[in-house]
């Protein structure tokens, strides 16, 4: 196993423990070793598996493309063992916050000012996601309230909404140093406080605001420009993915592809657009 999936499953172990589902490891091979020597020996002419070809491979990973001329569009992933686990019975948001806490999970909250857990209408059916904190979030826990925080609530305003119809939220709770993007691991480790927002919630449509919020979600490395702007089914919700705002301050000419992006959300939730 390589250390970004090694990280990942050791977050979601440690999450789990948080909660108190656990403990839920077996000795597999134990286990098996006891159900084969109480198995009678198959007749001769059984062939046995391939040896060669382990059984979860077998079984879960999808087919790989003969061609290698493009990769395929990336997939909502369907429920997991820790999408499963992930789900909590009688989940509010005050509960996740709570078990948030005072986070010391991952490096990050050794420079945070605040954790920015996330802000609007608990039951909003729209839910945008971008990364991470910036500057001005960290200082006031709150996420998007600096520049791009700003022309993301244009955004929602041109969509006929206000901030206080929606819910915003970011992958990570704490501010990266520098606002570098997160790091794996800490992604890993934040990412279940996200999902179990969007459980909560249950908006119609996720819009994820940037690269690093879709790559989450999709659990893909592939860039945004290749599924930007289509739709995925998600947890019960349909995703889109667009550019961040920050993006759109120093590209201002990708706004249209951004707007194309907003009234396909609108059209799904039946908004028309705000008259001037």
């Amino acid at each position: 196993m390589d250390l970004a999936n090694r990280a990942r499953v050791e977050a979601w172990l440690r999450f789990s423990d948080d909660l108190g589902l656990g403990p839920y490891f077996r000795d597999r091979a134990s286990t098996f070793a006891v159900a084969e020597s109480a198995v009678p020996a198959k007749p001769a002419e059984v062939s046995a598996p391939n040896p060669n070809l382990p059984l979860a491979r077998a079984t879960f990973t999808a087919a790989v493309p003969a061609t290698k001329s493009a990769p395929p569009r990336p997939s909502a992933p369907g429920p997991s063992l820790f999408e499963i686990v992930n789900r909590v019975e009688g989940d509010t948001l005050e509960r996740i916050r709570e078990d948030i806490g005072d986070c010391t999970r991952c490096c990050l909250h050794k420079a945070r000012t605040n954790i920015v857990f996330g802000v609007g209408n608990p039951n909003a059916e729209l839910v945008f996601v971008g990364e991470g904190p910036g500057h001005d979030e960290d200082m006031q826990g709150e996420p998007f309230v600096g520049r791009a925080g700003k022309l993301l609530t244009q955004m929602i305003e041109a969509m006929s909404l206000r901030r206080e119809d929606v819910y915003i939220c970011n992958v990570v709770k704490c501010r990266p140093p520098e606002n570098r993007l997160p790091e794996k691991d800490e992604i890993a480790t934040c990412s279940p406080f996200l999902l179990r927002q969007l459980d909560v919630i249950r908006p119609k449509v996720i819009c994820c605001l940037g690269a690093c919020a879709a790559q989450t979600l999709l659990e893909t490395n592939q860039g945004i420009s290749r599924y930007r702007g289509e739709w995925f089914d998600f947890r019960g919700a349909k995703m889109i993915a667009t550019y961040h705002p920050a993006y759109l301050l120093r590209n201002p000419n990708a706004k249209p592809e951004v707007w194309k992006d907003l009234q396909k959300v609108m059209a799904h939730l039946g908004l028309q657009p705000k008259r001037r």
